[in-house]
């Protein structure tokens, strides 16, 4: 078993890293070359006025029509992916991990927080999977890959919580977490889940056309 937490711990997170950079550069360089052979002429109207504006309002809670209609999914959505984002980033054990190995620290949650905001992350999956079950709008665009997805993103945080706490196999959990985390970070060019890279680019496309060319507003 130790073998198998040095391996994951060491050369697959260098493995899972080098894929995830050269994933997420190959991904948006693919995505800004295509639009440059098919769409060039986006280019004569893209403005950063329209660009920040869009993406602005489309980061604020209840700041466009469609969040304000729908209360629930928009407090849902939007905790969901916050506490996707800064959980891992600022989780005192990750934090101590990278000092060790690189002497860089920064502020963390307190464990309270932390825990609670995993909990989000694990609720909001649940929520996700159901609404995919029973919304027949979101039915009808289903796929089994978006169950896969919602599984890749969900079990870093429930290994981790388990093995935080160190209820049944503590080691066994803390290699899943490492194992889980590594894959959620390989599948993040390749699957939908690279909409994390591409969004801001959509929304200043969407909002440069809309503001730019149709002088109307796209929120």
């Amino acid at each position: 078993m130790l073998d198998v937490y040095q391996f994951v711990s060491g050369p697959l997170v260098w493995c899972a890293f080098i894929i995830f950079i050269g994933g997420s550069l190959y991904r948006l360089i693919s995505l800004l070359v295509l639009v440059h052979r098919k769409e060039r002429f986006i280019y004569s109207y893209m403005s950063w006025k329209y660009s920040l504006r869009s993406i602005l309002r489309w980061s604020t809670p209840f700041a466009t029509e469609n969040m304000r209609r729908h209360p629930g999914m928009t407090i849902v959505t939007f905790a969901f992916h916050i506490c996707l984002l800064l959980t891992p980033l600022f989780l005192l054990a990750h934090i101590i991990l990278i000092e060790e190995a690189w002497n860089m620290s920064w502020w963390a949650l307190p464990d309270g927080l932390a825990d609670t905001m995993t909990l989000i992350v694990i609720a909001g999956c649940i929520f996700f999977f159901a609404r995919r079950l029973t919304n027949p709008e979101v039915q009808y665009v289903t796929s089994a890959s978006d169950f896969i997805l919602l599984a890749i993103v969900v079990a870093p945080f429930v290994t981790g919580f388990l093995a935080y706490y160190q209820w049944f196999g503590y080691q066994f959990f803390v290699i899943l977490h490492i194992l889980s985390g590594e894959i959620m970070l390989v599948a993040i060019p390749f699957t939908r889940l690279s909409h994390m890279l591409t969004a801001p680019l959509t929304r200043a496309y969407m909002g440069s056309e809309f503001g730019g060319v149709r002088r109307a507003r796209d929120w």
